[in-house]
């Protein structure tokens, strides 16, 4: 479903007469998946009697189902970006990795990938909106489980850089294309595109991460290497106490 979701959204930047109207027909595409996935989600928590082997089936339905709800969640949003509706705060970097490596868990463990994860960053907060940098660090990392093979792993670091805080995703997978590296340079993604050489990518979920990234004016990137790709996101490390 999550390249169903994926196709929708390209074809939607094919069509209209601008890119505020192709939006707003995202929406409207976004509002129709919705439901359904809901549907599949709640019959598949209502699946009862099942062997070792049907529950597994079950907890990847549901799964699957989360993950394409999340995304159209994300893609409402977008829209919504320009309102300003969210608001920039100190965050606690360490918790938003934390969940956001939680709600992967099982995803990592069931695709037989390792995630390795370090925090070397003495500054603890970071300026950001906590929802939009969960879904980027939720997003890298959906990335780059996808981009791995089986028995390799992943890298979440965070480390100060400067007077920011940078969180890195390394993953070892495929080179990662020219253009799709060019744009991330660039400090964004234009539109959604499906990723050559990484079958099962999400170039809806790089779309997602350089969109909320450019509103909390943090700085986006990747870096090419010869064993894979890492994605990084830059914060202002952030003076203020949290009262979190």
């Amino acid at each position: 479903m999550d390249e169903e979701v994926e196709s929708i959204l390209v074809a939607s930047q094919k069509v209209g007469t601008g890119f505020v109207n192709n939006i707003d027909g995202i929406l409207v595409a976004a509002h129709e998946l919705k439901a359904p996935l809901a549907v599949i989600r709640q019959l598949a928590l209502s699946l009862d009697g099942l062997d070792v082997s049907g529950q597994e089936i079950r907890s990847e339905i549901i799964s699957v189902s989360e993950r394409a709800i999340k995304q159209v969640n994300d893609l409402t949003k977008i829209r919504r970006l320009e309102d300003g509706l969210f608001e920039m705060e100190p965050v606690a970097i360490r918790a938003v990795c934390d969940d956001a490596t939680r709600e992967l868990a099982y995803l990592f463990r069931f695709n037989k990938r390792d995630l390795f994860v370090k925090y070397s960053n003495r500054s603890p907060l970071v300026t950001a909106n906590r929802d939009l940098l969960h879904s980027v660090i939720y997003n890298f990392l959906l990335n780059a489980m996808h981009y791995s093979g089986e028995e390799t792993r992943s890298e979440l670091l965070v480390r100060d850089f400067h007077e920011k805080v940078k969180v890195i995703v390394r993953d070892y997978g495929p080179a990662l294309p020219m253009d799709v590296w060019r744009e991330m340079k660039r400090g964004w993604i234009e539109k959604p595109t499906s990723i050559a050489m990484r079958p099962g990518s999400s170039g809806l979920g790089l779309y997602i991460a350089s969109r909320f990234s450019r509103y909390m004016h943090a700085e986006v990137g990747a870096v090419r290497h010869r064993d894979g790709t890492s994605f990084y996101v830059e914060l202002p490390k952030s003076r203020q106490v949290s009262l979190f």
